[in-house]
């Protein structure tokens, strides 16, 4: 029987990386072109144009400005990973695996989790509510050890 081919896609809200495994005793490999970054902002910095103020009902000015209804790091950390989803989605469809294990952020893993297509839910095996962005590839598999024979 041929072992199915599983991704694991180990993600934050900047950046993320998927990997292959082919079965046991194979490892881990990166899959090609299925490494994302985008340059980590803080709020500041995104909001840098302030918003304008507001004229209140009876002609008063508020001169606190306007407030903002969303975090702006939120959201854009919400569109990278659903981003993310769109890519595996399209792999998915021709059959580059069977199998996806997640591995994201706590926060990231909860953009994560309503951006997956009914296909990906399908096939996901795990969630590992874990940054492991930042952890060298040979080290990646003990994290996986409960989940796949590396």
């Amino acid at each position: 029987m041929k072992a199915k081919t599983t991704w694991i896609l180990i993600a934050d809200g900047a950046q993320a990386k998927v990997f292959e495994h082919r079965g046991p005793g194979k490892g881990l490999t990166v899959v090609e072109g299925m490494l994302f970054e985008q340059e980590p902002l803080q709020a500041r910095e995104i909001m840098a144009d302030r918003p304008g103020n507001s004229i209140g009902s009876q002609g008063s000015r508020n001169s606190g400005g306007v407030e903002y209804s969303s975090d702006p790091v939120q959201v854009r950390e919400r569109r990278f990973v659903e981003n993310v989803v769109e890519e595996l989605d399209k792999y998915l469809q021709k059959g580059a695996f069977q199998q996806l294990v997640i591995a994201a952020a706590p926060t990231a893993l909860g953009d994560l989790r309503p951006a997956l297509s009914k296909g990906l839910k399908d096939v996901t095996i795990a969630e590992l509510p874990k940054d492991l962005t930042n952890i060298p590839t040979p080290k990646l598999g003990s994290h996986f050890a409960d989940i796949l024979t590396i």
